[in-house]
């Protein structure tokens, strides 16, 4: 959901426009920006309010150049450092059967004795083999009434995480400058040294919401295995608790957006932005031009990847790219 994979390309000509020496990517998300830049040579500080997306980030920008072995993916997927069984007893009959929940009790009494980006890369392949087993990769839903017959939803999640390991490894490259990552909010980040910052924060859509914890708590939960997540388990889904944010909401997201304008004031801006969203295109630019003198925006036609069934209106777009300067 608000994945910017589609349109990197575009956001690559524009940033690199800016001539970068270090971009902040503020709301790393999927990772996929922070790492096009990265392979762009740019020194990027990648941050995301949400565990497991930072994860991603640290596993795929920040590494340069750690990997898991065979040996290791071999003993992740074939046995266990002992007998825990919190994922199999908190999850018994939701999302998966009874063997991949077991597994990922295993994996975890793997990575609980593991550190550094060799510990990011078994996490974010457990989180890919997860998301790629669940109908629409969304954990809205307990039960198959999505199966739509793909492979992976037939497939053990032991050999999903395996070729999801191998992916992440073909990742890993070093393109000599320290990237670097961290996991907050937004108004936490020291943005020092950063000439442009990259945002792309969470959608308002005017009839739904941008609810990232209702759709991908399981992800969350599992990049800790959720340890400091309290679990509400009167949930049909058994989610987790959202954290607030004043970007969840249409009330309170124009002074987010104009909080976070304000706070990288001395850096260039490029806003990703969608003309299904709320606040719209003319209020955006109204915003950055409290603080910045010039505004340009360029709209990129864009297909949504989440909700492309055939009754989803809304999945067709202009997903919008504005550049502020001072």
């Amino acid at each position: 959901m608000g994945s910017k994979y589609r349109v990197v390309p575009q956001l690559l000509d524009v940033i690199s426009g800016l001539e970068p020496r270090r971009v902040l990517d503020a709301f790393s998300g999927s990772g996929v920006v922070s790492y096009a830049l990265k392979a762009n040579g740019v020194e990027v500080v990648a941050n995301d309010f949400l565990n497991f997306a930072a994860t991603i980030a640290r596993a795929t920008t920040e590494n340069s150049e750690a990997r898991l072995s065979e040996d290791q993916i071999g003993a992740m997927t074939s046995s266990r450092l002992d007998d825990r069984d919190f994922v199999r007893s908190t999850f018994a009959g939701l999302y998966f059967p009874p063997d991949d929940l077991a597994f990922i009790d295993g994996a975890w009494s793997h990575i609980d004795g593991m550190v550094g980006y060799e510990r990011d890369i078994a996490i974010s392949s457990l989180c890919l083999a997860a998301s790629r087993k669940q109908p629409r990769g969304v954990f809205t839903v307990t039960d198959g009434r999505y199966d739509d017959g793909r492979r992976a939803m037939h497939t053990p999640l032991a050999v999903l995480f395996a070729e999801a390991a191998r992916e992440y490894n073909a990742t890993v490259f070093d393109n000599g400058r320290a990237s670097r990552v961290t996991c907050g909010d937004v108004f936490s980040i020291d943005p020092d040294g950063c000439d442009v910052v990259y945002l792309d924060p969470p959608y308002a859509p005017p009839r739904d919401d941008n609810d990232y914890i209702k759709r991908y708590h399981f992800l969350e939960g599992l990049a800790t295995y959720w340890r400091g997540q309290e679990i509400l388990h009167n949930t049909m889904t058994k989610k987790i608790r959202k954290r607030p944010t004043p970007f969840g909401s249409k009330r309170t997201i124009r002074d987010a957006l104009r909080r976070t304008f304000e706070r990288f004031n001395e850096q260039a801006l490029v806003l990703s932005y969608s003309t299904n969203s709320v606040p719209d295109e003319t209020e955006i630019v109204a915003l950055l031009k409290e603080a910045r003198r010039d505004v340009v925006c360029y709209a990129v036609p864009h297909r949504y990847h989440f909700g492309t069934h055939s009754a989803a209106t809304r999945r067709q777009a202009n997903e919008l790219i504005f550049v502020a300067s001072r």
